[in-house]
Formats: C-alpha cells, sequence, structure tokens
C-alpha cells in the first residue's frame, strides 16, 4: 500500500490528468527532415555525480554535456557565483560542449578548486541546468605518530584495541595485521568491529603478542597506512603448554580455571540505542558481547519477522546487514548474547529516513500554438520534501509574468500557449537528506504541414478486402486532413470509410468502383501539404478447379488438376507441394506440371502422400490439397466395376440463391449413390478471415433433401461444400460453392464465465471466455469491462481491452465489486452480460479464535469449543476453523506414538464457535491449537490446550500362534496389543470343538496381564479347536485374533521337531546314492556300445584265414569272442583277468605282403612290429586316462 503522503500526491496528480486529459503533447516524429528543422531548447545529456571525489594526481575534469538546436553555449557556476573559465590558465573548456578540464601540469593544487559547481546550457528557447556538483579532493592522511604502551590484560577478561584510522576522503577500509603481515584470526572470540576496533570477548593465554597493528587501506591513492603495534601481555593464573593448543576455548576455560562470567555488551553500550538509515541504503546493525564461555548472538525484530530475502549475518553473527531498506524495515531490532552463565539483550530502534526520490517526473512538453499542456513533479521522501519550480535555472516567483502558464500545486499548468513561450523549466525537490533536480521543456512549436511518405502512390487492394491509404505528415499546430477523390470531397460516413487519427483513410470493402485517384490534403494556420495516391482493385486469386484424391495402380500415371482464375494485370506464380514439401520441376524431375495441371508418371509407394497446389500474386494466395493413394492390385482399384455397394460420390453443382443478410440458401446435384442410398448430407463451411483454410461443420439433413437454407452469422466470408454420406461411409467433399461475405452488425451475445478474484491481496484479476470467431460479427473486436465497488454509489470504472483477462490494481483487500462486461467491434456495441460479483484479493487473517477449550472427553472423541472471530478479520472468504491435533503420548508407558500432526476442519461458517473431534486413540495425550483459513491463508494461532482421552478397550493382540507340540496336546502363544488404548487387566480365551459344519460348546478361560501362552490337551489326535482371544481393559474386552488348529495330518512340527529333510547326513546319503545309480548307468552303456567290433584273432603270432567264415544262409559272420574283450591296453575286466587287445592296427605292417582277392576281400596278415613290453608300456600310459578307469570298472 502506499505512504500516506505518496496517495495524497497521486490523487492530485490524477485530479491534474483528469482536468487536462484533452491536452496530449505532440509526438514529434524521428524523420531527419523534421529533426533537422526543429528548434528545441537545451536538454542536459551528460553530467558528473553530485559527490564528485577525485585524485589528487590526475588532472580534473568536471563533465557537462546537453543538446538543442540552436547548439547551446555553456557556463558555469562555482560556490554560487559565475565561474570565468577564460580567465584561469589551467581551466580550460571542451567545443560544443560545457566540460570543464583543470589541469596541473605548469603547478597548482588540485585543493585550490575544491567547491561547489553548476553547469547551465542556454540557447535561443532556454536555459538548461546541472545538478550541483561538490568536487572535493581524495585525501589518505598519514597515522599520527604516537608511543604505545604495552596492554596487560588478565586471563579470562574482555579486551578492545582501538583503530582510529586518520580521517581520509573517502573514508579508509581498515584491517589488522601482525608483523609478518598475516592476518590476525578472527572468529567468535576476537573481531574487528565496524569501526575498526579490534574486540576480544574473552582473553586467553595464547592472545600474547607483540605486533597487533591496525591497517587502513585508502582506495583513491592505493595506498595502506599502518599504525604503530599493539604489544598485549596476558596475565595469566596457571602456565600455558603447548597441548593446551588442541583444546577447544570451551574445554580450554575448564583447564586454565578461568571463571565464567555471564554476558555484557562492549558494542554498543548500555541496553536502548538507536540508528537512522537512508531509504535504498544498506543498514548495518553490530552487537559484540564480552563473556565466559564466548556468548553467542542472535537477532530479532520486535512484532515482526527479519526480512528473509533482504538480510545477512555477517562477523559470525554479531552484524546484521539489510541490503536496501525501506520504509517496512523501521522499528526495534534486539540482539541478544547468551552463554551458558545467563544472557543479555540491546535493543536498537531504526528509524528510516528517505532523500526525495520521484514519484512522476515531468518530461519534456512539445505543444503547438494555442494548445493546453502540464508539467506535474511529484516526489516523497522523509521528510516531505519541498517543491520549487524555476524557469531557465532562475526561481519561477522571480521570471516573466506569463499569463498563460499557472502553477498549481505541484503542477504547471499550460492554457492556450503562444509562439515565444519556450523555455526550460527545473523541478528541484530538497528535504534534510537531499534534493533531486530535473529539467523539462517547454517547447512551441509552429511548422507548415509537411509530408513524409512518398509521392504520388500506387496501392492494390484485393476486391472486397480493407484499402488503406497512408499518406504521413506532421504539421504543428495539427493539420486538418481531408480527402477528395476525382476532386469531389469524401464523406466519411463511417460505413464505408473511416478517417484514423493519423490521416489514414481506411476503405472497409473495396469494391471495383472505388478504382480512382485520391488526394490528400492537410493544412493548419501556417500552410498546407497535399499529395496523390492511386488506388487499383484487383479481382481475387481463385482455384476454380481444385485437385481430387485418387487412387491410383502402382505404375499408372496420375494427373492432378488445379484450374486457376486471377487479375490479369497481376503477375501470378503456381507452386507444388507434397507434404508440405516444395516440389521441384526440371527435365531430371519426375514431375511434370502445365498450366492447369500437375502429373506423376510411372506412381508408386513413395508417391503417396498429400499434394497441394498453391497460386500466390503480390496481394493474395488460395490453395486446394488432394491426397493420393498408392494401390498394391488391380484388383483393389476404386475404378473397377463392382456389383458391391461403395461410397457415393461427392455432389455437385453447389449454387447460392436468396441471399440475405443472416442466411442463404444452397442447392446441389446429389452424386451417384454407388447402391445404397444417402442417408445424410453434411453442409461444412470456410472462411478466411479468422481460420482460413479450415473446413468446419455447418449442419446436417436429411438424405432426401437437396436445397437447405443456412442460418450464417454476420461479417464472414463464408464458401460452403457438401458431404453425402450412406451406410458404406462419407464422400469425397464436393467442390467448394462460390463465396458470400455477410454483412457485419455489433455483438448479438456477451462474453461468457465472466468472474473476479484477488491473485494478490491488493489487486483483483477480472477473466472471461472469449467471443467465438463466428460471433466476431464485425472486425476490430474488443472488450469493454466496468467495474465498481459493491454497494458504493459511484461511477463504473471501465477499460477497454482485446485480452480476455485484466487486473484492477491498488484495490482493499477481500471487497466486492461489481462486474460487468460488453463486446464491441467496429460496427457498435452489444449486450451487456449480467452483473456478476467479484472480489479483490485475500490476506492472511489477522485473529485467532479465542478461548480453546474440550468438554465431554471420551475415549475416542471430544467436544471442542472456541469464540469466534470478527468476520472482517478474516480478511478474505472464510473457509473453516482449522483444528491442528498431534497425539503426544500414550497413558501406556512404554507405548511409542506417532506424533503425526492431523487436521480437522469445521465449515459451517463463521459464527460456529463448537464441533466434535472424533477418532482418537483411547488413553492418550493429545495437544491443539486452531487457526481460522480463508481460500489462501491461514490466520495465526490459538493458545496450544491438551487433554488426555479416556481408557478404552484394548486393539487385539500382537500375534496369536498354534503351535502343535505332539498328538496329545495344543500350545498357544501371544503377545500384548500394540495399542492396549488402557491398562491391561487380562486376556480371555475362548474356544470350541470344529466338526465340518457342527460346533462344539464353547469354553472360556481367563489369564492374567503377564500370561501369553497356554497348552490344552486333546482328547484325542484328531480334535480340532477354533480360538477366539481378546484382551481386557476395565472398559471390557477388545478386539478378537481368531484361529483355528489345522487337522492332524496337515498340522505343523513344533519347534523342538527335527525335520529330517533338513539334515546333513540325509543330503549327504541322498547324493551317495545318486552317485552309484549314475555309475552304473555309464557303465551299462558302454557294455551296450561293444556289441558291434570288428572281428579278431585271439593270436597274434597267427596269420587271419584267407577267406571270412559264412553262416550257413550264406552271411559274413562279424562277430566274434572276440567281441567281448577289453580294449587295447590290459585293462582290466570285472573277473579281475587282464587281457591284451589285439584289435590294433598300429601294432602291425604298413601292408607291404597285404593282397586283395579279386572280390575284395582282404588275404594278406597281419605283421606284429611291437614286442610285449611296448605293449606293457601302453598299458602303463592308458591306465591313466579317466576312461580307462570307468572300462576297469565295467
Amino acid at each position: 500500500m502506499w505512504p500516506q503522503g505518496q496517495r495524497a500526491a497521486l490523487a492530485v496528480l490524477s485530479i491534474i490528468v483528469l482536468l487536462w486529459k484533452k491536452a496530449a503533447p505532440i509526438d514529434v516524429p524521428l524523420d531527419p527532415r523534421i529533426q533537422q528543422d526543429l528548434k528545441q531548447p537545451p536538454t542536459i545529456v551528460k553530467q558528473s555525480v553530485k559527490d564528485y571525489i577525485v585524485d589528487p594526481r590526475d588532472n580534473i575534469i568536471i563533465e557537462c554535456e546537453a543538446k538543442g538546436n540552436p547548439v547551446p553555449t555553456f557556463w558555469w557556476r562555482r560556490n554560487g557565483k559565475f565561474f570565468n573559465a577564460e580567465k584561469d590558465h589551467r581551466v580550460s573548456m571542451r567545443k560544443r560542449s560545457g566540460t570543464l578540464e583543470i589541469s596541473f601540469r605548469n603547478g597548482g593544487k588540485p585543493e585550490e578548486y575544491e567547491g561547489e559547481y553548476q553547469c547551465f546550457a542556454l540557447n535561443d528557447f532556454g536555459t538548461a541546468m546541472s545538478n550541483k556538483i561538490l568536487l572535493r579532493v581524495s585525501k589518505s592522511p598519514l597515522w599520527p605518530k604516537e608511543v604505545l604502551e604495552p596492554v596487560v590484560v588478565a586471563e579470562g577478561s574482555s579486551l578492545i584495541l582501538p583503530c582510529n584510522p586518520p580521517p581520509g576522503l573517502p573514508p579508509p577500509n581498515t584491517f589488522w595485521m601482525n608483523s609478518a603481515m598475516t592476518p590476525i584470526n578472527q572468529d567468535k572470540r576476537v573481531s574487528m568491529g565496524l569501526n575498526g576496533d579490534l574486540y576480544f570477548s574473552n582473553v586467553l593465554a595464547r592472545d600474547s603478542s607483540t605486533d597487533y597493528s591496525c591497517n587502513a587501506r585508502f582506495l583513491f591513492t592505493h595506498t595502506i597506512q599502518q599504525k604503530n603495534p599493539f604489544t598485549l601481555k596476558v596475565t595469566t593464573k596457571e602456565p600455558y603448554n603447548d597441548t593446551q593448543s588442541s583444546l577447544n576455548d570451551t574445554d580450554l576455560y575448564g583447564a586454565r580455571n578461568i571463571p565464567e562470567t555471564a554476558p555484557s555488551f562492549l558494542s554498543p553500550s548500555g541496553l536502548h540505542s538507536s540508528k537512522m538509515v537512508l531509504r535504498g541504503e544498506e543498514l548495518l546493525l553490530e552487537c559484540i558481547a564480552a563473556g565466559v564461555p564466548t556468548p553467542g548472538i542472535k537477532w530479532f525484530k520486535k512484532g515482526g519477522d527479519l526480512p528473509e530475502k533482504k538480510v545477512k549475518f555477517e562477523n559470525f553473527n554479531k552484524t546484521l546487514r539489510i541490503v536496501s531498506v525501506s520504509e517496512e524495515d523501521s522499528g526495534d531490532y534486539v540482539c541478544m548474547a547468551s552463554n551458558k552463565i545467563g544472557s543479555i539483550r540491546h535493543s536498537i530502534s531504526v528509524q528510516v529516513k528517505a532523500a526525495p526520490y520521484w514519484l512522476h517526473k515531468p518530461t519534456n512538453l512539445v505543444l503547438a500554438p494555442g494548445e493546453n499542456g502540464q508539467l506535474v513533479c511529484l516526489a516523497s521522501g522523509n521528510p516531505k520534501p519541498t517543491i520549487e519550480w524555476l524557469v531557465n535555472g532562475e526561481p519561477i516567483e522571480s521570471s516573466l509574468p506569463n499569463l498563460s502558464r499557472e502553477v498549481v500545486g505541484d503542477a504547471i499548468i499550460f492554457n492556450s500557449v503562444h509562439i515565444g513561450a519556450s523555455a526550460v523549466y527545473q523541478c528541484n525537490a530538497s528535504n534534510e537528506h537531499g534534493y533531486l533536480l530535473v529539467n523539462a521543456f517547454v517547447s512551441i512549436l509552429d511548422m507548415p504541414p509537411r509530408l513524409l511518405g512518398p509521392k504520388n502512390q500506387l496501392i492494390k487492394v484485393i476486391e472486397n478486402h480493407q484499402a488503406f491509404l497512408d499518406c504521413p505528415f506532421f504539421g504543428s499546430p495539427y493539420p486538418d486532413v481531408r480527402w477528395f477523390k476525382n476532386g469531389l470531397g469524401i464523406v466519411l460516413d463511417g460505413v464505408k470509410y473511416r478517417l484514423h487519427n493519423n490521416g489514414t483513410l481506411e476503405i472497409k470493402r473495396a469494391r471495383p468502383e472505388d478504382q480512382g485517384t485520391y488526394t490528400f490534403v492537410a493544412s493548419n494556420i501556417l500552410g498546407k501539404a497535399e499529395d496523390q495516391v492511386r488506388l487499383e482493385v484487383k479481382e481475387p486469386t481463385r482455384i476454380v478447379r481444385i485437385p481430387e484424391h485418387q487412387s491410383a495402380n502402382r505404375g499408372s500415371l496420375v494427373r492432378f488438376e488445379c484450374r486457376i482464375k486471377h487479375d490479369p494485370t497481376l503477375p501470378v506464380t503456381v507452386s507444388w507441394l507434397k507434404d508440405d514439401k516444395p516440389l521441384h520441376f526440371g527435365w531430371m524431375s519426375k514431375y511434370k506440371k502445365d498450366e492447369e495441371s500437375m502429373s506423376i508418371p510411372n506412381v508408386n509407394s513413395d508417391d503417396e502422400g498429400t499434394y497441394t497446389c498453391t497460386v500466390s500474386t503480390e496481394l493474395d494466395q488460395d490453395s486446394a490439397s488432394a491426397r493420393l493413394t498408392v494401390l498394391e492390385d488391380d484388383s483393389l482399384s476404386p475404378s473397377k466395376p463392382s456389383a458391391f455397394a461403395d461410397r457415393p460420390d461427392p455432389p455437385q453443382d453447389l449454387e447460392l440463391s436468396d441471399l440475405s443478410a443472416r442466411s442463404v440458401r444452397l442447392t446441389w446435384v446429389p452424386g451417384n449413390e454407388n447402391n445404397s442410398p444417402v442417408t445424410e448430407f453434411l453442409v461444412q463451411f470456410e472462411e478466411d478471415r479468422w481460420k482460413p483454410g479450415e473446413w468446419q461443420n455447418l449442419s446436417s439433413y436429411a438424405g432426401n433433401q437437396n436445397s437447405v437454407n443456412l442460418q450464417l452469422s454476420p461479417f464472414v466470408n463464408y464458401q460452403f461444400r457438401v458431404i453425402a454420406t450412406n451406410n458404406v461411409g462419407q464422400s469425397r467433399p464436393s467442390r467448394p460453392s462460390a463465396r458470400y461475405q455477410t454483412s457485419g452488425t455489433p455483438p448479438d451475445v456477451a462474453p461468457s464465465g465472466l468472474k473476479g478474484w484477488g491473485t494478490r491481496k491488493n489487486n483483483m484479476e477480472i477473466t472471461w471466455q472469449p467471443l467465438l470467431d463466428t460471433q466476431r460479427n464485425g472486425p476490430e473486436l474488443r472488450y469493454v469491462v466496468s467495474w465498481r465497488r459493491k454497494d458504493h454509489e459511484e461511477e463504473w470504472n471501465n477499460v477497454t481491452t482485446t485480452s480476455t483477462k485484466h487486473v484492477v490494481s491498488d484495490t482493499e483487500t477481500y471487497v466486492p465489486y461489481e462486474i460487468k462486461i460488453q463486446a464491441v467491434n467496429d460496427f457498435g456495441r452489444g449486450p451487456e452480460s449480467n452483473v456478476v460479483i467479484g472480489y479483490s484479493g485475500e490476506d492472511k487473517p489477522s485473529a485467532a479464535p479465542a478461548d480453546l477449550r474440550v468438554s465431554k472427553v471420551d475415549s475416542t472423541k471430544v467436544n471442542v469449543h472456541w469464540v469466534t472471530i470478527e468476520p472482517s478479520s478474516i480478511h478474505g472468504e472464510f473457509k473453516e476453523y482449522r483444528l491442528y491435533y498431534r497425539r503426544e503420548a500414550s497413558l501406556v508407558r512404554g507405548v511409542k506414538v506417532n506424533k503425526e500432526k492431523k487436521t480437522k476442519g469445521f465449515y459451517s461458517d463463521v459464527s460456529q464457535n463448537t464441533g466434535i473431534l472424533t477418532d482418537l486413540i483411547p488413553y492418550s495425550k493429545y495437544s491443539m491449537y486452531m487457526v481460522v483459513a480463508n481460500n489462501k491463508f491461514e490466520g495465526p494461532h490459538s493458545k496450544t490446550v491438551e487433554f488426555e482421552t479416556k481408557e478404552g478397550v484394548p486393539g487385539a493382540p500382537k500375534f496369536f500362534k498354534i503351535v502343535q507340540r505332539n498328538t496329545e496336546t495344543i500350545h498357544l502363544e501371544w503377545d500384548k496389543p500394540l495399542e492396549p488404548n488402557g491398562i491391561l487387566i487380562g486376556y480371555t480365551l475362548k474356544y470350541n470343538t470344529v466338526n465340518g459344519t457342527q460346533v462344539g460348546s464353547q469354553q472360556v478361560q481367563s489369564f492374567f496381564a503377564n500370561e501369553t501362552e497356554h497348552t490344552i490337551r486333546l482328547p484325542d489326535r484328531f480334535t480340532r479347536y477354533k480360538f477366539y482371544l481378546s484382551a481386557r481393559t476395565q472398559v471390557g474386552s477388545g478386539e478378537v485374533y481368531a484361529e483355528e488348529s489345522p487337522h492332524f495330518a496337515n498340522e505343523a512340527y513344533s519347534k523342538d521337531q527335527v525335520d529330517i529333510a533338513t539334515q546333513g547326513w540325509f543330503i549327504g546319503l541322498m547324493c551317495a546314492i545318486a552317485l552309484l545309480v549314475l555309475i552304473l548307468l555309464i557303465v551299462c552303456f558302454i557294455k551296450r556300445s561293444r556289441g558291434g567290433k570288428y572281428p579278431v584273432r585271439d593270436k597274434k603270432d597267427l596269420p587271419l584265414d584267407p577267406v571270412d567264415q559264412k553262416d550257413q544262409d550264406g552271411s559274413f559272420d562279424y562277430h566274434s569272442d572276440e567281441d567281448n574283450k577289453p580294449l587295447q591296453g590290459s585293462q582290466t575286466s570285472l573277473d579281475g583277468n587282464v587281457k591284451e587287445s589285439d584289435d590294433s592296427l598300429v601294432d602291425y605292417g604298413e601292408g607291404g605282403d597285404g593282397q586283395f582277392n579279386e572280390d575284395g576281400s582282404f588275404i594278406g596278415q597281419y605283421t606284429v612290429k611291437k614286442d610285449k613290453e611296448e605293449t606293457e608300456g601302453n598299458e602303463s600310459s592308458e591306465a591313466t586316462s579317466p576312461v580307462n578307469a570307468i572300462y576297469s570298472l565295467a
């Protein structure tokens, strides 16, 4: 919200603006032809800063630059008196500039030129002035010589080593170092204050040193001055050794017997202090405390929170910094220093003052003779600044009288100004903390009309489109504008012609008869200027035969037609696109085009897609698209005759008749039905203004109609097409009809969805649904939004906008507004909407429900009571009284609880003062507090109330197990409930026998609270029981845990019975048996595989029979006793005998003596080449083979 002074100033500004809202300064164009002849008073464009500190080693440059026409001349004041720069040989002024250069090459001291300077720039039309520039020379004085006595202090005491740097300009930066140029280590205990002093919260023996030196760095001269070092001697009760250096300060105090002391402040002193800071500057607050152990510092602000986004804590929390201070930062800040002995507080009262700052700064004003205008100068500050007006650098009271000028409050009103009244006005806003100075000239401009655009323009426009005849001009006073056609004045009736403020003539709908030569004439009291504009109205470019969707067989020729009609005087370009990408035509291209079509020979699947024909001229364009589908097989071609039903052919020959303002009759010829009657015709439309190229559904009609009356919207350029539908599907769209544009009218409806709500506490956002394109009814649609405070007899505020949202600013918090809206176009205003009620934004509720208490406490619910708050303190729409509650503990010792915070809302209305809180857990301790909530915020908390729920029935036991020890007993085990809900006094066990659907009589047993197991003896092994166990408190039995004993055959073993399948010896036995079975299977396999060996003889040294023996049936015998012998290598058989194998050819010759009979039988003799020893050697080598080992087992 604005401060009171600012609101008053803004009110004055609003009144002035309302009184003179018809007075508007001239907007001078930037055209060089205008600017070079434009006479203008001086304007300061560059100047040195107000507080100007210079380096004494450099020349001094005081800047002052200005522009104007004629070029300004310059002069200076120094310390309020005329400063003649020409008489001082060290001072020179730059050419065409007011900048001063002071050189010291030939001697002189910069200090001689210190003072206050002010620059003046003047020409024939006025005088502008710069700020007052305070010139000072930077100083970096030496530290005064002094002898510093050693500082002796007892260990544990506080200490301040003063710095007191020499007063430099600007002030130096200070820091502490030792003789080795190493910075003094600073921490929570030892740190430098804002004044440069070194503070020790408590001194330790290790602080003893001879070289604590304060240094001052001067920024302008880049020099460092060093103060003589301090010698610090610390007296101790106990000697200091190196082993204590590793201890932290807290442990060190105890180790060295340093007495503990409560905190006290070293800076600032006392319990209260104050500080003033200027708006926009930094606020630095400091608190440094002494004490053992070293105190910690915390900061607070009375009556509010510290500004988190602007506040920073520095110097180990001893310094609070707030950047860019504003009025909201004033108040009392508290720093608290505390250690384990105690705490102390210091309050700092911060007052935020403000140098003047602008609310509305006057700007240059260009007026024509006889016009009105105003200069408004509004500034704020603390204290409120005084406003002083000057004209050409002199107080306005002492200037020459001017009857067309009047000072009204903080504004100057100009009425019917005259030539020669140009001047530069200065507004000076000042208070004790500073000043603001601004120049604003008033230029009385007299200039005959001038034409700024090209002469004799030719403007082309498409028929039935808007035409703008533009002829830019300038003149002062503002010229009167008239248009003529063929020498006759044009009647500006607002229907066909419209004259814009800039002189542009708009023809709302150009017709062929509007073609011709138009003459523009601009005139004022100083002269006139005229120009001619030639308008040509062209025929629209249209595609009269659009390409149609096609399905073609692979390898065939496809042709898309695109026949166009256009104005013969306009060059036309026809281009084709495939899937929105341009097609290129040439002698190497596959695609060929002529004037009215495009063809694709030898089509394939890559040619499938959407083809678009676009025809364009310099003024307009038209386009149409068609889809190509490539068929893989001739049988799929839709062109082949078929007796089956198909989609209908598109309707043809669309005609428009019975043309009226809001309707038209559409007639068409139905296409071939293709063996399925048409059930429906769909009429679609396309308009070229809001969604050009997009076809939209208009209405549907029965399949026996072919002439319908279409209801249309105003100001829409329609074309129509028709789609036929039968049971197979929809036809292709018909060719479009001719276009028909309905005339415009004001909107018929008001926007819907109007509502207002606040997005911030001081605004209201009004939104609505925009009108549909077909509801616009005319060009330049806009919305007039009106609002006013509800139940206040005040005028409606309104704004005109083209968006769908308007934000009302600077509202009070959550107040009702009446809102209405109206759509407007160039043809007039539509109906107003109904008035709806909206609300400005909500703020945090400022009050909390009082006297929160409970009654009728039960085990699971309580009645809650409170004192309601005033509706005005909600600062928004009441949503609910919101109760926050949490279970703090169970009253049963040792039970852990979930301390999750829960909420309960009481929604009825703000006057409700009681409610019931349910779903509580018995025998528990709860805490709760209440807030009031609106739609966005919660208010402050009420006091926190604690209550305890009464004892209730317990929950179910944590677990309930049935363990079968043997066939004679059942053992039961359980554990206490997770939520006992009171003091457990025991358990109740109920059980009965179960035999199918028959249930035996129930037996009941009770147990003490410390009993958690029980054994029941079974009458026989087949008896089954169902058990019901519940815990008990004084209130009664709780939730039941039910279990049923399984049938004996399915009963689980008890813990002391052994599962043989998990025993190691059993697993080992099973593995051994499996291995033996595997070995036996391998032996059997080998035995069976030896049955087909080639026969060999028993004796090595005997030749084979010349011819093998035959069986009686004449077949050869390939089996012998040798088949059962082991393999070569003397393997051991199952009977223990060792045999040699004779069937290896390795032991015999290469077969030199071997011969074959004529029938191919072998008649040679084996020759033994190896002796027995060699054979035995082979035995020993083969015995190591694992395969041989398996054979030995066989």
